[in-house]
């Protein structure tokens, strides 16, 4: 039995993988530490009833904690998903990110080193989980390469940098075996309603203003979660140590293009009594500060060693969405109350 640490396995990409790899590797255990802020949810994992998991809440940034399931469990890998995620909460409010992104792995990379060396462990490694927004903005061409130089402009992608940096280190320094995953925007089943994706199917839903950034030019690269669950999974089991591996999807779209793409989907699903489009519901807001402008991820690496590739196209991948957002009315509407009222932070 293979046991694994999985940090943030409350959240949105955390659970999905914790679901697949559950159903992909039967001689998996998992545990999995989360704290359980805003967006991480025990609905999530709800449909598990598997002695093979376990869940601990708990703070990454907790040392005391850490130790203690480094002692009594034998890990075999750590899957280090926990982070604060989104740019414009980052805006409003840094500090959390910091410690949570960078305090937090430092625990997590200490406390592995420690265990590592102790165990004497061979096959033990540590896979963090990262973003392409650590590379900054692209022009109109180009893609991002794993050896890209970092650039990051909001405080959540400095973060999730600084921690980039730290894992690395541990590896070059204290040879600790680390692998790195940077991948492109996430969307799919149980998205917090904050992001682009489930926000807009939500507002449509409920016939509510669909806001859009400046005029909707920014360009996303987007990946469809279960594919980037399975490329995730393909790293830990054969990634080379002390190596990154960037995920897309190779969908790049606009964000005006996504949203008129969910609502001609609402459109032939759920088609209004009037007849009229849920485009109707576009409204265009105000840029946020330091918004970049392309993101795109050259994923050849992880195709030509490993060799993955994204099962689902963006169109497959969306209606499948809609369509999970559609039937699990539940999920998402226990999760909106007074303190979240389906406002783009930073748009306020």
């Amino acid at each position: 039995m293979k046991t694994i640490l999985v940090t943030g396995g409350c959240g949105f990409i955390g659970s999905n993988f914790i679901q697949n790899i559950l159903q992909k590797d039967s001689l998996v255990h998992i545990i999995n530490l989360d704290k359980l802020t805003y967006a991480g949810n025990l609905m999530n994992l709800s449909s598990i009833s598997n002695k093979r998991y376990a869940f601990i809440k708990g703070d990454i940034c907790d040392k005391g904690l850490v130790e203690s399931l480094f002692n009594k469990y034998n890990f075999q890998s750590v899957v280090h998903f926990a982070a604060e995620s989104h740019v414009d909460r980052s805006i409003d409010g840094p500090s959390d990110f910091i410690q949570t992104n960078i305090i937090g792995t430092l625990n997590l990379l200490e406390h592995s080193k420690k265990y590592y060396f102790k165990s004497k462990n061979k096959n033990f490694k540590f896979l963090h989980v990262s973003t392409d927004e650590v590379y900054g903005s692209l022009g109109i061409n180009g893609k991002f390469l794993e050896n890209s130089p970092y650039a990051p402009s909001s405080p959540y992608s400095a973060s999730k940098a600084g921690s980039d940096h730290l894992v690395r280190a541990w590896n070059k320094t204290y040879d600790l075996p680390v692998l790195i995953t940077n991948c492109s925007n996430n969307y799919g089943p149980y998205q917090f309603p904050e992001k682009l994706i489930p926000l807009m199917i939500i507002n449509a839903l409920n016939n509510k203003s669909l806001p859009v950034y400046g005029k909707g030019d920014n360009v996303r690269d987007w990946l469809y979660v279960l594919d980037h669950c399975d490329a995730i999974y393909t790293v830990l089991e054969r990634g080379e140590i002390g190596q990154t591996y960037n995920v897309g999807g190779n969908n790049e779209i606009k964000n005006i293009d996504v949203i008129e793409a969910i609502c001609d989907i609402l459109d032939h699903l759920i088609p209004k009594g009037n007849s009229e489009s849920y485009k109707k519901l576009i409204h265009f807001v105000q840029d946020r500060p330091g918004h970049d402008f392309r993101y795109a991820i050259d994923a050849s690496k992880l195709n030509s060693k490993l060799g993955w590739s994204p099962k689902e196209s963006f169109e497959s991948g969306l209606e499948k969405t809609i369509q999970w957002y559609i039937n699990n009315k539940g999920w998402w509407t226990a999760i909106l109350d007074n303190t979240y009222r389906q406002e783009r932070l930073g748009v306020i």
